[in-house]
């Protein structure tokens, strides 16, 4: 495995992920990794799960999907 040295770290982000990884019970350098594999190794949703969660999403907050006309009216709208 490769090792890698951080310099320059600001203070305040290394107290951000010293108090992170305090939270998850991880060292830092556990933290560090952590939070590198989920940057770099997004998950892949299927669409139709997506799709669902979308859903749910709007019928919890209660928001209307957004049409072609309310785009436009609003457009025009905001246009002396």
């Amino acid at each position: 495995m490769a090792t890698i040295t951080l310099k320059g770290l600001p203070d305040d982000l290394y107290e951000r992920i010293r108090k992170r990884a305090a939270e998850h019970r991880r060292s830092i350098n556990s933290e560090i990794i952590f939070c590198l594999e989920r940057i770099f190794q997004p998950r892949r949703m299927e669409p139709a799960s997506f799709l669902s969660q979308v859903d749910r999403l709007r019928r919890k907050t209660r928001i209307s999907p957004l049409t072609d006309e309310i785009l436009r009216a609003a457009k025009e709208e905001g246009r002396p």
